[in-house]
């Protein structure tokens, strides 16, 4: 299916995802409870600082993450590597509140944006008729990283301090990915890119938009409104995960036990998804892509028993395998890859900036008194109202063709 260059190319975006995770809230917030007993501050406090922090890191990303269009992808990749490496370095000497605003945007502009943005962009770019299943491939890096690192962490967590953790990944991540960018990418150019004869593929060439005029289209918000739904909302789960367990009663281990339920499922996803969008196309499965994390917030309302968390978080798990995929492809699809640097530094910024939205909207109902029942029913809400301007406007999103 693949040849060897094309190999390459997914399991750099396979590592890339996978050390992404540093910086996603997902494993950020397994060092919540830790923070704020060394800092002495609050859920709301730590939320502020997370979202501010996160806020600054999708500002600096739009600017930042265009620069792929222009530099060599191996001595892009090499870069992030030294900040990705640096920032968990500093991370693990947060001390005071100002250092952890420092910490926390670098982990979220070197992990959670710029690490997912060169992979994905990457891949997006690199691949045309087979673009789902190489996305799909790419991102099952973050889902293994899912699976495995939660459990992992709580252990380490009662055997060394968090500052410790914190050091290897560091060491870790200066050691191995230049390394592998080297071996995977060093020859690779954006001018390389999946052969396909478009005649015989019976597919045409669509225009090229620039970032601009992305910016003037209004099908890209009403797309953005739904691609954003998953980031803010997960984020607020991953980040007060600790808030749910003490509302919910589940015990300490049951959020980290159901990880593994959500990384299976988005795993599932992300293996059939691609598949799915390249036969039938994202546009036509964009519409699907939040309806069971809209399901998983009425259960999030209903229900307390324990075993509702694996399946909140394996709802959670489907539309993260979808919207995983989707965000770069969908883009891509419609706007094509000539400008997907530019295009995708916007969107990855517009997601960095919603999670920085979770974050601080979850942190403020939860310290004006909201049950978690009642921030379910704010997300139920959102994601309905987005579903319902997405489905008016489903059969406008083809792309322009030359």
């Amino acid at each position: 299916m693949f040849n060897s260059l094309s190999l390459k190319v997914i399991i750099f975006g396979f590592i890339f995802t996978f050390f992404s995770s540093f910086g996603q809230s997902f494993f950020l917030g397994l060092f919540n409870s830790s923070i704020r007993e060394t800092l002495s501050i609050t859920h709301g406090q730590f939320g502020s600082i997370y979202a501010s922090a996160t806020l600054l890191s999708s500002f600096l990303l739009i600017w930042v993450g265009k620069k792929i269009d222009d530099i060599n992808i191996f001595k892009f990749a090499f870069y992030v590597t030294l900040l990705l490496s640096f920032s968990c370095y500093f991370f693990s000497n947060i001390s005071s509140i100002a250092f952890l605003f420092i910490a926390v945007f670098l982990m979220r502009f070197s992990g959670q944006g710029l690490m997912s943005h060169t992979a994905t962009t990457t891949i997006t770019r690199y691949f045309t008729i087979s673009r789902g299943k190489a996305l799909s491939a790419g991102w099952f890096g973050l889902s293994t990283a899912e699976f495995i690192l939660p459990i992992l962490i709580v252990y380490l967590l009662t055997i060394t301090a968090w500052q410790n953790i914190w050091i290897s990944i560091s060491i870790l991540t200066l050691i191995f990915l230049p390394l592998a960018s080297f071996f995977l990418i060093k020859k690779l150019d954006f001018d390389t890119r999946e052969q396909v004869d478009f005649d015989n593929a019976g597919i045409k060439e669509i225009k090229q938009w620039q970032r601009i005029e992305v910016i003037k289209d209004y099908r890209f918000y009403i797309i953005c409104l739904n691609m954003l739904a998953m980031p803010w909302i997960a984020t607020g789960v991953f980040v007060y995960q600790s808030f749910i367990t003490d509302a919910k009663e589940w015990g300490s281990f049951v959020i980290a036990q159901s990880f593994m339920v959500y990384s299976i499922l988005s795993v599932v996803t992300l293996l059939g998804s691609g598949f799915l969008i390249d036969k039938f196309t994202s546009r036509k499965l964009l519409i699907f892509m939040n309806i069971p994390l809209m399901f998983s917030t009425l259960v999030l309302f209903y229900f307390d028993n324990p075993i509702t968390s694996f399946i909140f978080l394996g709802l959670i798990g489907i539309s993260n395998g979808l919207a995983n995929v989707l965000g770069s492809s969908t883009w891509a699809e419609i706007y094509g890859v000539k400008f997907i640097g530019s295009i995708k530094a916007l969107t990855t910024a517009l997601m960095v900036f919603s999670t920085a939205f979770g974050t601080a909207l979850f942190g403020f109902l939860i310290d004006r008194g909201f049950s978690i029942e009642q921030i379910a029913m704010v997300s139920f809400i959102y994601i309905f109202i987005s579903l319902v301007l997405l489905f008016f406007v489903r059969n406008k999103l083809n792309p322009l063709y030359i």
